[in-house]
């Protein structure tokens, strides 16, 4: 029971900040268009989890507005490659601290 609690109380945390920093730096950065909030949709969908996540939440916002074709062309080129390159870093820095 208590570990259910402070899963919960970590979890609102995590979005609550994530929401906060998505706001307050991406909106600002990338600019006040629809094509920017389009692109921070997509920008969620990463951190919530993959490149996939991040179409279907662009896909979300594009379905119930309007479509908007730069977000379609960035998320996925610059994720997948983003990622690749990260996780190529993070797996050969990981075996050489274990010794693998």
């Amino acid at each position: 029971m208590v570990a259910t609690v402070l899963h919960t109380i970590s979890s609102v945390g995590r979005h609550c900040v994530f929401g906060s920093v998505t706001y307050a730096l991406q909106i600002n950065i990338l600019g006040c268009n629809y094509g920017a909030a389009v692109l921070v949709a997509g920008i969620c969908g990463f951190g919530l989890g993959s490149t996939p996540n991040a179409m279907a939440n662009m896909s979300a916002v594009c379905y119930k507005y309007h479509y908007s074709v730069k977000p379609f062309l960035i998320v996925p080129i610059i994720g997948a490659m983003f990622v690749d390159l990260t996780n190529t870093g993070f797996i050969t820095m990981s075996l050489n601290w274990i010794g693998a």
